[in-house]
């Protein structure tokens, strides 16, 4: 009898203890991942590399990517490269099943940084393009000519279903590339890549060596020349080097990459805005001047009351530097964004923030900290169903490698963490659903790490924490 008493109080005693080591977690955060990826060097390919290859042919376009060219989708910019001669600035393109064939001209552009002279950086803005439709176009007219082809979104609706792909901090290695082919060959085909800043790395290298620059856009054309990328501006495209005379911050970006800035308001290519099928995207830059009367902050003052979501129901924000962020790593560095723009945020109902910078991955409950006015000492994160959820994707797999080391114990603002390498897709099933899903380099194509049904906070401002599957 008294061995059965015993036998039972370490039983119960057993029992209490898994009950309150499941209180303590629950109190403390989410999930923190248990799968562990092997921990290895992460290392840039070298330029011979055939995803580097240079196109064959005299003045062979190269490095072409698209973007949105306007806010409402019916316009797409562009660009490429040439690198013996100047060529021409005109895109033939015309519709799929069309006889017609339509050219704009554009303009070119070099530059130099330190010992490097780019080739012929040419932009080129199609214009008047009608929705949901294919279209081809021709580069490099009249010498070596390239052909590729590209979806114009639906019609600016609420109901529209849309899939965007989310990827950040990319770079140029090995890890990059699986990351890349992931995106490339997920069954959930993304239409449209939102990408959150640090493109090539190219400041890494000594002298911030643009040669990197023409590597990247090499590497990415197999997507980049198909569907459009919307920039964000990272830290990594600062290129501010002034022990080598280079005092112009982001000077190979602004030269290489353009976007529909000016079409949204905007008087930088850092912050703008569009509008794609169900969806209002907001870009803002993390590395230009953001407090108040600054030219960013009017911008987003007047931008907010310009979205109806009985027309565009989904708002998204991109940034680079994340404002809820449990690594260590670049911890607390977007704080005074926050507090600058968080209470626009909550006030308008964003869905989703989506950064990067960190280099891993992260997903936030929905929480807002702005009750805190100095004086009154309340300065923590609130669970908030008018706040969004902020996801930081910064897990491309450029050559700094993974951030690994993480705060303890894990916040109660994050519902899941992982350190490891991967792309990200966010489908817009109507105007009350979107179904997440996170998906890491090691698993198969269709395999998600995290995924998550999105309510809208405008049409169904519901908790949809309960159905988060991690």
């Amino acid at each position: 009898m008294g061995r059965r008493l015993q036998g039972l109080d370490l039983c119960s005693l057993l029992f209490l203890g898994l009950v309150l080591n499941s209180l303590v977690l629950f109190c403390n955060g989410g999930k923190t991942s248990r799968y562990v990826r092997r921990l290895e060097a992460t290392v840039d390919m070298p330029l011979d590399s055939d995803v580097f290859c240079v196109p064959s042919g005299y003045n062979a376009p190269q490095q072409v990517h698209i973007t949105q060219g306007d806010v409402e989708g019916k316009a797409v910019i562009v660009s490429w490269v040439t690198q013996e001669a100047k060529g021409s600035n005109t895109v033939l393109y015309w519709k799929e099943n069309s006889s017609k064939k339509l050219k704009a001209h554009g303009k070119s552009t070099t530059y130099k940084f330190y010992n490097y002279t780019s080739g012929h950086i040419h932009h080129c803005t199609i214009r008047n393009l009608e929705y949901d439709s294919k279209y081809y176009y021709v580069v490099g007219v009249g010498q070596t000519e390239r052909k590729f082809w590209f979806f114009t979104p639906p019609q600016v609706g609420p109901d529209v279903p849309y899939t965007f792909g989310l990827i950040g901090d990319l770079g140029q290695s090995f890890d990059s590339n699986i990351t890349l082919t992931h995106y490339e060959n997920n069954p959930i085909k993304g239409q449209t890549v939102l990408f959150v800043g640090d493109l090539s790395y190219a400041d890494q290298y000594p002298n911030h060596d643009n040669n990197r620059w023409d590597s990247w856009g090499r590497f990415v054309e197999r997507s980049t020349a198909y569907q459009p990328w919307i920039w964000t501006m990272g830290n990594h495209e600062l290129d501010f080097a002034p022990k080598i005379g280079e005092t112009k911050p982001f000077k190979p970006f602004k030269h290489r990459y353009r976007t529909p800035y000016r079409s949204s308001g905007s008087t930088e290519p850092f912050w703008y805005s569009i509008k794609r099928g169900p969806a209002y995207i907001i870009v803002l830059a993390s590395y230009s001047a953001y407090g108040k009367y600054t030219p960013q902050y009017t911008w987003l003052e007047e931008e907010f009351p310009k979205v109806n979501r009985t027309e565009t129901p989904w708002l998204i924000v991109l940034m680079h530097s994340p404002w809820y962020n449990s690594y260590d790593y670049h911890y607390m560095e977007g704080e005074t964004m926050r507090v600058m723009y968080e209470p626009w945020f909550v006030k308008n109902k964003v869905d989703v923030v989506f950064a990067g910078h960190v280099h891993a991955y992260e997903r936030s409950e929905r929480v807002s900290n702005i009750a805190y006015n100095v004086v009154n000492g309340i300065c923590s994160p609130v669970k908030d169903q008018s706040a969004p959820v902020y996801i930081t994707i910064g897990d491309g797999g450029n050559l700094e490698g993974l951030a690994t080391k993480m705060t303890e114990p894990q916040p109660k603002y994050s519902a899941y963490r992982e350190a490891s390498f991967g792309h990200a897709i966010f489908s817009i099933r109507n105007r009350t659903h979107a179904y997440y899903g996170w998906h890491r380099n090691q698993d198969g194509y269709a395999v998600k790490g995290d995924t998550m049904w999105f309510y809208n906070r405008f049409w169904r401002p519901t908790d949809e924490s309960t159905s988060s599957d991690s």
